[in-house]
C-alpha cells in the first residue's frame, strides 16, 4: 500500500462528514455496547467462550487486513477490502452471541450498501479536469503538450473509486511539458463514452478507462477494446498504470530532450 502519511485530524473530518465511514463505524460500534448490555446475562462457560471466539477472530482480521494492506497501494481500494473482512468477522462473532444478532448485522450492512457510497479521492493532482469538447480541442488544436494520458471515470463506479488516487498521484509525478493529464467525468457526459470506445454497460462496464493521446491519435490504452469485464480484476494501481503507458520512459524521454 502506498507511502502517504496519514492526518488524523483528515480522517476524522471524513469519519464525521462521509456517511459512508459514519454510519460503518457507527455499526461496528454498535456491537461493543451490546457486548456490554450482554455480558451479565451470559453463562460463565459461554462468556469465556465468546471471548475466545472474539480473540481468534480479532487475529484471523489481523493477518488478513495486513496481507491486504501490501497488495493494495491505494487507501481506498484497501479501505473496502478492510471493511468486507470486518464485516465476516463482526457476522462470526454476533452468531456466536446469538443468530438473530448476526442476522440483523447483515440487514444492517444491505442498507447501507444501498444507501451510502465511498467517496473518492478529490485532489486531483496536476490533471486537468476536462469536458469531452475541451479534450477535443486540446487534442487536435495541439497547443498544449503532445501527448495527453487522459482518465474517463464516474463517480458511481466503485472501480474508479477504488482507483481514484492513483492518477492524482501519477500525474504529480510524470506531467512535463510533453505529458499532460486529463480526466473526463463519463457520469455527466455518458454520449461521450461511445465517440472513445467505453463500454458503461453492467458487467461489460469498462470505466476506468486511460486513454494515451498523440496529439489526436490515440496511441494505447487500458483496458484494451476488447476487454471483457469480469468479477475478479486486477487492482489498478500506480505501478501497473506506470508500466502499461511507459510513463518512465516518456519522462526520460523528455528529460533528453526528445
Amino acid at each position: 500500500m502506498g507511502k502517504e502519511s496519514l492526518n488524523p485530524g483528515k480522517w476524522l473530518n471524513l469519519l464525521v462528514s462521509e456517511p459512508y465511514y459514519l454510519f460503518h463505524f457507527l455499526t461496528f460500534f454498535s456491537y461493543f455496547v451490546i457486548r456490554s448490555s450482554a455480558a451479565h446475562a451470559l453463562a460463565p462457560h459461554l462468556a469465556h467462550h465468546l471471548l475466545r471466539c472474539e480473540i481468534q477472530t480479532l487475529l484471523v482480521f489481523a493477518l488478513l487486513a495486513f496481507i491486504k494492506g501490501v497488495k493494495e497501494e491505494p487507501w481506498e481500494a484497501f479501505i473496502p477490502d478492510a471493511l468486507f473482512l470486518a464485516k465476516i468477522c463482526l457476522f462470526a462473532v454476533a452468531y456466536t452471541m446469538d443468530r438473530c444478532l448476526a442476522v440483523w448485522y447483515i440487514l444492517v450492512f444491505l442498507v447501507l450498501h444501498m444507501l451510502t457510497q465511498q467517496p473518492p479521492f478529490e485532489e486531483s493532482g496536476t490533471s486537468n479536469k476536462l469536458t469531452p469538447l475541451q479534450l477535443e480541442s486540446l487534442l487536435t488544436e495541439g497547443k498544449t503538450s503532445r501527448f495527453w494520458l487522459v482518465e474517463f471515470r464516474a463517480s458511481y463506479s466503485s472501480a474508479c473509486i477504488r482507483s481514484s488516487r492513483c492518477f492524482s498521484e501519477l500525474s504529480i509525478t510524470y506531467s512535463n511539458k510533453n505529458l499532460s493529464f486529463g480526466i473526463v467525468d463519463l457520469g455527466l457526459f455518458p454520449n461521450a463514452a461511445e465517440k472513445f470506445g467505453i463500454s458503461l454497460s453492467g458487467s461489460m462496464s469498462q470505466l476506468p478507462t486511460f486513454i494515451l493521446f498523440d496529439n489526436a491519435t490515440e496511441v494505447t490504452r487500458y483496458p484494451e477494446l476488447d476487454f471483457e469485464g469480469k468479477y475478479f480484476q486486477p487492482t489498478i494501481t500506480k505501478g501497473l498504470l506506470a508500466r502499461h503507458f511507459e510513463l518512465d520512459r516518456h519522462l526520460l524521454d523528455y528529460v533528453n530532450g526528445k
